[in-house]
């Protein structure tokens, strides 16, 4: 609940429902050292509950999150 794809938003990976975040990029953040609150207020249209949700998809996902994750960087 709460991750959409649309392969016409964020080139279709898995987003938190109704924005263009990536659930990629939060894990990226948290990898980083962040925690939910400082994510948060990064990203202030975000809720706790959306925190939860992506938590919840990168456990299920960890490989397409790992690829995806890569992908961005390279791209950088």
């Amino acid at each position: 609940p709460g991750i959409e794809f649309d392969s016409r938003v964020c080139a279709g990976s898995a987003r938190i429902a109704g924005t263009r975040i990536p659930v990629w990029s939060l894990e990226s953040w948290r990898r980083l050292g962040a925690d939910d609150a400082e994510i948060l207020r990064n990203y202030p249209s975000l809720q706790p509950s959306d925190m939860i949700n992506a938590w919840h998809y990168v456990a299920r996902h960890p490989q397409q999150i790992d690829r995806e994750i890569r992908e961005n960087e390279a791209a950088d």
